[in-house]
């Protein structure tokens, strides 16, 4: 359903689409939020599919692009870390894995985080002692690390175990994270009676302690259910036109991790039609379980466990249990998702509060939907960065944070004013082009500037030459002795003022300058520090990280490679002579 602006209104799917038209034809009989839905449609697009699972999988993904105004949304829709043993090396290293799985090894998951991941990896390290450094730091020690020291890593690197034992300590937690902890256990026992048997002591002590450390780690995850070997369960609890929907991972009988989301609601939806947008969307780019455990009934069960089995190459079931452990883990998330939820809307309610408070300060003509905080990061002009962060009424909206890396090399090194004016022009600009009449919400209601009147100044004369003269702009500077507490704001046409130092508007604004400083500083500390280990090899045409690796360690350094005759450069082992020619050629054409 389109408006008369060809906006998306609405994406649905239907078998009998005649039926389903002319249901919205009826004068009377609709909710609010329909009614005003069909209002607002001027024309219908239609595409035909061949099935009604590929119209069900069409459907949530043209709502994920779309984003269609009164669809139930999926806001929130990162992708989720896994845990890779990896299995390119004689020594395998086990971290942290997210996005595509093109690496060689074994992938275990998905945690619902990156910090259910860390604190997974840091407990089987205590177990199974297996490494976590990079390949090529493996290569160059010569000494053990500080994990050794603290009994977290069994130090192949210089020796201290061999390949047969490092691999047994692999499978050990490979069986750990395929659920088969008994079977862990008891072997360790044994290894520990055997070593205390032959007098082994400081042996079995060691052993006693990595039992320690499993008992913790199935003690730390809470819910470890014995009849659910993989599955998502997932609650939705709906109250006052909002929604929460608790996802709980459950994956070789182990809880990994939960995660709360906020779908979008119209205000009038059921839980059957929130759920069943919630799961179509949630595994449209995921691979689903082999159960989902639903607290409510979905609209259409068996196209969704068609269009989901299709998709996984294998059955998924999805059930709505109401008695037994299924039904009391659904209750748990359930719970979870109430008081989310109400967690949330009084986060919602504070946001609104604070909102209103910016709006009267700054003689806004509304509360802001949308605050756009700038600042810049270097030093002495060096690895310079634009930053931006945007806050509403949810809180900070980090998927529409942005960073500019500063690349007018015309600028004066340090020169905050012509950084700022770049960020800005570019911002805009490209504002200007994608929604120039500004209906998709990306255009700020208020812009925030970490400067003074010199800066509001700036700012107002690029978005006066960008022809945008009705955004309001507010400069916050530190006050007396750059006190914090203590700001100044600064608005074109008006006197500086401030505001109480207890007042709650205060502490906002300086929550967001702070978080935008957060962000700057990160990105320049990034680009830093891929600018220092950088190295002329990374230009070189078909030298990959391996060959670089072998080129590294044959010479010791890129000075050392740059220099090397060619005869030299072809001994280096995997360096072919037609790439040892290249090699040469792009240094000493360059000199």
């Amino acid at each position: 359903m389109l408006d008369a602006q060809a906006r998306v209104l609405y994406v649905g799917k239907a078998a009998n689409l005649s039926a389903r038209v002319s249901s919205y034809s009826r004068p009377t009989g609709h909710s609010p939020r329909i009614a005003r839905m069909i209002a607002a449609t001027a024309s219908m697009m239609f595409l035909t599919t061949r099935t009604e699972t590929e119209a069900l999988l069409l459907e949530q993904n043209l709502i994920k692009q779309l984003k269609p105004r009164y669809n139930v949304l999926l806001r929130d829709d990162k992708s989720f870390p896994n845990i890779l043993v990896s299995q390119a090396h004689d020594f395998p290293q086990i971290k942290k894995h997210r996005g595509a799985k093109k690496e060689k090894g074994a992938y275990y998951g998905p945690f619902a985080s990156a910090g259910a991941v860390n604190r997974t990896l840091n407990q089987l390290q205590k177990v199974f002692l297996l490494r976590n450094c990079s390949d090529s730091t493996f290569e160059t020690r010569t000494r053990p690390c500080l994990l050794y020291q603290i009994k977290r890593c069994s130090a192949p690197c210089v020796g201290y175990i061999d390949e047969s034992d490092y691999a047994t300590l692999v499978r050990d937690a490979e069986r750990f994270l395929q659920g088969k902890t008994t079977n862990v256990q008891a072997k360790l026992a044994e290894d520990m009676q055997a070593a205390s048997d032959a007098t082994e002591f400081e042996r079995a002590a060691a052993i006693r302690d990595r039992i320690r450390a499993l008992t913790q780690v199935q003690s730390a995850q809470g819910i470890n259910p014995r009849g659910v070997t993989e599955a998502d369960i997932i609650a939705l609890h709906i109250e006052n036109g909002q929604a929460c929907v608790q996802v709980f991972f459950i994956r070789a009988n182990q809880n990994w991790g939960n995660r709360d989301y906020y779908p979008r609601l119209g205000g009038t939806e059921s839980e059957t039609e929130v759920l069943q947008a919630f799961v179509g969307q949630f595994y449209d780019n995921k691979e689903p379980p082999r159960q989902l455990i639903l607290s409510h009934q979905i609209e259409d069960p068996g196209l969704m466990t068609e269009a989901l089995s299709e998709k996984a190459g294998r059955k998924v079931e999805l059930l709505v249990p109401r008695r037994g452990e299924k039904f009391e883990l659904v209750t748990g998330a359930l719970r979870n998702a109430r008081e989310s939820l109400g967690r949330k809307m009084a986060e919602t309610a504070t946001q609104t509060k604070l909102l209103a408070g910016i709006a009267e300060a700054f003689d806004l003509e509304g509360p802001p939907a949308r605050i756009e905080v700038y600042d810049n990061s270097h030093i002495q002009g060096a690895h310079a960065v634009g930053a931006m962060i945007v806050a509403g009424p949810d809180g900070l909206m980090k998927n529409q944070y942005r960073k500019f890396n500063i690349k007018d090399e015309a600028l004066t090194p340090g020169d905050d004013f012509g950084m700022m004016k770049e960020v800005l022009t570019r911002r805009f600009k490209r504002l200007l082009k994608e929604d120039p009449d500004r209906a998709e919400g990306h255009w700020p209601d208020l812009l925030l500037i970490d400067g003074g009147q010199g800066q509001v100044s700036a700012v107002n004369e690029i978005m006066a030459e960008l022809g945008v003269e009705d955004v309001p702009m507010v400069g916050v500077a530190k006050g007396i002795d750059r006190d914090q507490g203590k700001e100044e704001f600064h608005r074109m046409g008006t006197r500086p003022f401030a505001l109480r130092r207890n007042d709650p508007v205060l502490y906002f604004i300086q929550r967001l300058r702070d978080e935008a400083h957060r962000f700057a500083i990160g990105t320049h500390r990034a680009k830093r520090t891929k600018a220092i280990s950088a190295t002329p090899l990374d230009d070189v045409p078909g030298v990959g990280a391996t060959r670089k690796r072998a080129l590294l360690q044959h010479f010791g350094s890129a000075k050392a490679v740059s220099r090397a005759n060619l005869s030299d450069l072809k001994a280096v082992e995997g360096v072919s002579d037609a790439l040892a020619e290249i090699i040469y050629d792009f240094f000493h054409e360059r000199g």
